[in-house]
């Protein structure tokens, strides 16, 4: 210790600098004072000495205290890495961290873009220029491009004349934007030595020249070591996200198609137990049906329903049978071929008299088209809201499969549901062999019941029994002709004509077919049957009807009628057309085996009679005097012995009975036929 009191205060002094942290320029007063205090030359060397040990002392404080500050910004790194849930928030804080901690201006950090080909500013701390956080920087270009060829650590103390790195206009304007000079670059580095490899890097930059000291270098290389850790474990983690997604993905796949295979074999299991149980084609239908819980319906290859519609166990039950256009059937639209069908009447779109609409038969071509459209995918497709699969042996089209309510049918849903198509033709194959082969044992009965109904009626009737026909039953004859060149096509397509009810056909001067009466007309029943044969065919075919008729003589006399009406139409060029002997009028009472009379005058002045009975008029004298003076109404008031203005207004209530047409040739002939029948009826 020095004997002058007064050193002893400086070194006092100098040790309370130091603890109270004083800067280094406090220090230096204390030998400023010692000097001008008078203190001797050797006790002032001595406090010079003292300010110097003590300036050391202090800078290995201040160094400590600033490694102390980034072991704690290293070990917070670390804690933020271990509790790493936001990738940008740990980048942001490193960010900010090294630009406090080197006391820089700015700090931020680049990343490439794997798609893009080039690096771009991921975090930026400190920034004012918006050109500056939005550059985009290629490999090898500015100081960021040399960090990441080179992988090293690289310092600038102004970096607008420093010609160590590749410098470009958008760089330069950037950083002179942002008005920085001295910047310290370090590398991403994932690994360590040559083989470590560059996924970006991180930068310190001032606004003024500066050199930055190896400890600063360094401290800036562990941050962008804690964030390319940071980078990498959110990478791994966004693997191992991703993968475990996949996975989960992919377990619930196999367990999806490990249950559609089991359900494909029960169906399959189901679908073969009701083929070898002699299910039917309506069977298969309603096990499709419950298997796909939807509705299912199995159509000809007209386009017409064979089953009723199936519905699945979880629908509300419904009507049958729906049609082709999406609807249940509409009255007078289903298919003759219809499982529940009563035999014989009217089937045609539109009701009986054939001027209905034409929405079943619309809709019938369109599912034609869609079971074509199938055929050529070979798969099943969607048809106005509908699934369509064609039934198909070899190439011939049978008809199709059509599921509605299920529009979201996945992959094995609708292979189960082409799978079931095939089942489908397998029995509609058996169904056609069994009744073609039906067909030709009942085909022999209806050819001695109309060459010989007299030779052995009690004999026939009996065959018949036997083969399911019940020849007493009224029954309607239909006889149907095409041209020469489709003649074959229409016996075939006669079979599948009547295929499902209980008609029978045969050749016998043409195609016959003999079908249970049900309420239809003669007329109707060949109008529906000449509609069908025509789109089965693929060619115009005539249908002549006539009955019903019960018993082998009344049959083969209605048969008879039928082909003498099937003549006429030929005759009167109706091609293609339906009909029967009491819708041709006066030629009906010409063809017909009764001559029906009274019949043709009640259907051609029925309205007439009846009006005049009713209200005591002359309407069917006033007719009469009108034709018998030539369509002279002068000379017909004169013979009625009335008005001319009361000829005109009975006329015009003819019309209004009659029709618009009552006047033209074909209908005024047949009323004067009538007219002169009845009255050779009174007379």
């Amino acid at each position: 210790m020095p004997k002058n009191p007064s050193v002893a205060a400086h070194l006092r002094r100098l040790l309370e600098l130091l603890a109270s942290g004083a800067p280094a320029e406090d220090f230096g007063t204390v030998a400023a004072e010692a000097r001008r205090g008078g203190v001797g030359a050797d006790d002032l060397a001595e406090v010079e000495r003292a300010t110097r040990a003590a300036l050391r002392v202090h800078s290995a404080l201040r160094q400590h205290q600033r490694r102390e500050a980034e072991l704690t910004a290293l070990f917070d790194t670390a804690g933020d890495l271990a509790a790493l849930r936001d990738l940008d928030a740990v980048l942001r804080s490193i960010v900010r961290r090294a630009r406090m901690l080197l006391g820089t201006d700015t700090a931020y950090l680049t990343l490439p873009d794997e798609e893009a080909g080039d690096t771009f500013m991921r975090v930026t701390d400190g920034s004012v220029s918006e050109l500056f956080q939005n550059l985009r920087l290629q490999l090898g270009e500015g100081l960021g491009g040399l960090v990441a060829q080179t992988a090293r650590p690289y310092a600038t103390p102004d970096y607008r004349t420093d010609e160590r790195f590749h410098h470009t206009h958008s760089i330069d304007a950037g950083v002179l934007d942002e008005g920085l000079v001295a910047i310290l670059g370090v590398p991403l580095l994932l690994g360590s030595g040559s083989g470590g490899k560059v996924i970006g890097a991180l930068f310190a930059a001032d606004r003024t020249p500066r050199t930055f000291s190896p400890d600063e270098v360094a401290l800036l290389c562990s941050l962008a070591n804690h964030a390319a850790i940071a980078i990498d474990t959110a990478k791994a983690m966004t693997d191992a996200r991703v993968a475990l997604a996949e996975l989960a993905e992919a377990n619930a796949v196999i367990r999806e198609r490990s249950a559609a295979m089991q359900r494909a074999e029960e169906s399959h299991d189901r679908l073969s137990d009701l083929v070898l149980r002699g299910g039917d084609v309506a069977d298969v239908a309603a096990a499709v049906a419950d298997l796909l819980q939807g509705d299912v319906t199995v159509f000809d290859a007209g386009g017409w329903p064979l089953t009723p519609t199936a519905r699945g166990t979880d629908r509300s039950a419904g009507s049958t049978a729906d049609g082709p256009s999406g609807g249940n059937a509409p009255d007078g639209a289903d298919h003759p071929k219809s499982a529940d069908r009563p035999s014989g009447e009217d089937h045609r779109p539109g009701g009986a008299d054939g001027r209905g609409d034409s929405t079943g038969t619309d809709g019938a071509a369109a599912l034609v088209r869609a079971a074509e459209e199938s055929r050529a995918t070979a798969h099943a497709v969607v048809h106005d809201g509908r699934w369509v699969c064609a039934v198909l042996a070899g190439q011939e089209m049978l008809g199709s499969l059509v599921l509605s309510g299920r529009p979201d049918l996945d992959g094995p849903d609708r292979r189960l549901f082409e799978r079931s198509s095939v089942v489908t033709s397998l029995l509609l194959l058996l169904r056609r062999s069994v009744a073609e082969a039906e067909n030709r044992v009942r085909g022999d009965l209806i050819t001695d019941l109309l060459t010989a109904p007299d030779r052995d009626p009690a004999g026939l009737v009996a065959r018949g029994r036997n083969l399911g026909i019940d020849l007493n039953r009224p029954h309607l004859v239909l006889v149907a002709s095409s041209d020469a060149d489709v003649r074959d096509r229409l016996a075939g397509a006669a079979v599948q004509y009547l295929f499902g009810g209980d008609g029978v056909s045969a050749e016998h001067a043409g195609t016959v077919m003999l079908v249970p009466g049900g309420g239809a007309t003669p007329g109707e029943a060949a109008r529906s049957a000449a509609e069908q044969l025509t789109h089965l065919v693929g060619a115009p075919v005539t249908v002549a009807g006539a009955g019903p008729a019960a018993g082998p003589r009344a049959l083969a006399d209605a048969h008879a009628e039928a082909s003498r009406c099937l003549q006429a139409l030929q005759v009167l060029g109706r091609r293609g057309a339906g009909g029967s002997a009491g819708e041709l009028g006066f030629l009906g009472v010409l063809l017909g085996k009764d001559h029906d009379v009274e019949g043709f005058v009640r259907a051609t002045l029925g309205p007439l009679l009846d009006y005049d009975e009713r209200r005591g008029t002359q309407l069917v004298r006033t007719l009469a005097a009108y034709f018998g003076c030539g369509g002279s109404l002068t000379r017909a008031k004169e013979e009625l012995h009335v008005h001319i203005n009361t000829v005109v207004q009975r006329l015009d209530r003819i019309q209004a009975i009659l029709g618009p047409g009552w006047n033209s040739p074909e209908h005024a002939l047949e009323l004067q036929l009538a007219l002169r029948l009845r009255l050779l009826s009174l007379s």
